[in-house]
């Protein structure tokens, strides 16, 4: 599995032969069951994931007991709480395969020292913590000022693979609908196409 990983990085940069090696070496290959946990509420979250095979969720229990999706990791996505990696705090988050799930992981201090090492690294994260952070932005502004017809529209645009993969109770728990309303908005969306 190290070599999807080895893909993605050329597929980001201009990684050399060495500098594969030394990210190899400070790699571990990590194999996940379906509904396994990778983080639980609660814990520190101290490493980096990439997810080689599967799909992950990330999401909370809201105070009536209700689980709100946060994230959904597939293959070529980064898993983690980045909140927790940087302060030290415990996580509030749960990370949960929802199929059998493959992940190339560094330790909080093997991927800073990669980062310090190689030039290349540093600039790949930099590029991704743009990126997360500008798709952050979206999805609260979408939050705000898009219905739930159009935000399931554009989940559906942005990450055409899930709609599929993940069962729809959880895609309305990441839009913040009820499942019912998503219903609706399918049957809807669904009578306009035909």
């Amino acid at each position: 599995m190290f070599g999807v990983f080895v893909d993605y990085l050329h597929s980001k940069g201009t990684f050399t032969e060495a500098d594969i090696a030394a990210i190899r070496s400070r790699a571990m290959v990590r194999q996940l069951r379906r509904r396994q946990l990778l983080l639980r509420q609660g814990e520190s979250w101290k490493h980096y994931a990439f997810v080689c095979e599967g799909c992950l969720k990330s999401y909370f229990v809201d105070d009536k007991g209700v689980e709100r999706i946060m994230r959904f990791s597939p293959e070529h996505w980064w898993a983690g709480d980045r909140q927790s990696i940087t302060s030290g705090q415990p996580s509030v988050l749960n990370i949960e395969a929802l199929e059998d799930s493959t992940l190339v992981m560094f330790t909080l201090d093997d991927f800073n020292y990669l980062l310090e090492a190689l030039p290349e690294m540093k600039k790949m994260a930099e590029t991704l913590l743009n990126r997360s952070l500008m798709a952050a932005t979206n999805r609260i502004q979408a939050a705000i000022s898009l219905s739930g017809e159009e935000r399931y529209q554009q989940f559906a645009q942005l990450y055409p693979g899930l709609i599929k993969r993940v069962p729809q109770h959880m895609i309305a728990s990441y839009l913040g609908i009820t499942p019912e309303t998503l219903s609706r908005i399918r049957a809807s969306l669904a009578r306009r196409k035909s």
